[in-house]
């Protein structure tokens, strides 16, 4: 009977972690649709900066005979010598996701290591503790700054803001040449891609959309004209870049969380099965045991 006993606490407290990781599911779900919400909403904004400055650019070309490369902002200037590199890690503060954390630590390592490989002098920021983690513990001392995760409460604009800030005024006052984002871009709740991605010099080519139906566009009048124009939108366009980075990585993170717990809670559901036909054939032993005693001492009276 110690063994039933044993069993049914087992059964219990697999039925306890059944529950909550069904719940995390649940809510990793609700967190992720919501990203995925703000991925649709924010794309129509996203694409007017991004098509207006394509506009601009066929607009200087027509006036030109040249083809224009737009490099209007200091955002898009390459420095003379790319020495000192800036890496942002975004990862999560909690794990319980898979292989999530460990698949863009893994990216960042061997990014970290190939830049030091090559003489770069290298800083990092890492938002979220696990990634912090990561480097904690072999690569300590190239950790600039560390932060809780961006997508920890939900990405609001203002953070994907207060970034790009921080980054463009380390970039303007020379203390670095070029910042690189390792983090995960979402396909789909079972699918995603760690990338690691120069964001500075800003690359206008990453922005700029189809322009081909644009060729024909009559009746545009630039004010107050292109350089003053490309000057605002300009970081406009790597703010709104920088958001979609974030919101891509809690969508990733939320869909790596709802798959991974989804795996846990139907695993404790085949356990529970399992151990309640082992815990049922046990039970029918041992009354199958005690009726056997009871016929034979019957029929010993």
């Amino acid at each position: 009977m110690a063994g039933l006993k044993e069993l049914r606490g087992r059964i219990a407290a697999i039925k306890s972690t059944e529950k909550i990781t069904s719940a995390m599911k649940m809510v990793a779900a609700s967190r992720l649709r919501r990203a995925q919400d703000i991925l649709i909403k924010s794309e129509k904004y996203r694409s007017s900066i991004y098509d207006t400055i394509s506009r601009i650019k066929i607009a200087m070309q027509k006036e030109s005979s040249d083809q224009i490369e737009l490099k209007p902002t200091f955002l898009c200037q390459e420095k003379e010598k790319q020495e000192r590199y800036l890496l942002v890690v975004l990862t999560s503060d909690k794990g319980l996701c898979g292989s999530y954390n460990n698949s863009i630590g893994k990216v960042a390592l061997n990014r970290l290591h190939e830049l030091l490989s090559q003489g770069k002098d290298v800083k990092v920021i890492t938002l979220g503790r696990r990634g912090y983690n990561i480097f904690r513990r072999h690569n300590q001392q190239y950790i600039f700054r560390n932060d809780e995760s961006v997508v920890n409460k939900g990405v609001e604009y203002s953070e994907a803001i207060a970034l790009a800030e921080e980054i463009t005024s380390m970039f303007k006052k020379d203390e670095i040449d070029v910042c690189e984002v390792v983090y995960s871009r979402f396909k789909s709740a079972l699918s995603r891609d760690v990338k690691s991605e120069q964001i500075l010099p800003f690359d206008l080519k990453k922005v700029m959309t189809d322009a081909t139906d644009m060729h024909n566009d009559s009746g545009y009048d630039f004010e107050p004209g292109y350089d003053a124009l490309l000057e605002t939108l300009v970081p406009m366009a790597f703010r709104e870049y920088i958001f979609d980075i974030m919101i891509n990585s809690q969508a990733s993170e939320q869909g790596a969380r709802m798959a991974s717990m989804d795996n846990a809670t139907r695993n404790a559901g085949d356990m529970i099965n399992k151990l309640t036909m082992r815990y049922n054939r046990l039970r029918q032993g041992a009354i199958t045991t005690e009726l056997t005693e009871i016929i034979a001492g019957a029929e010993a009276i």
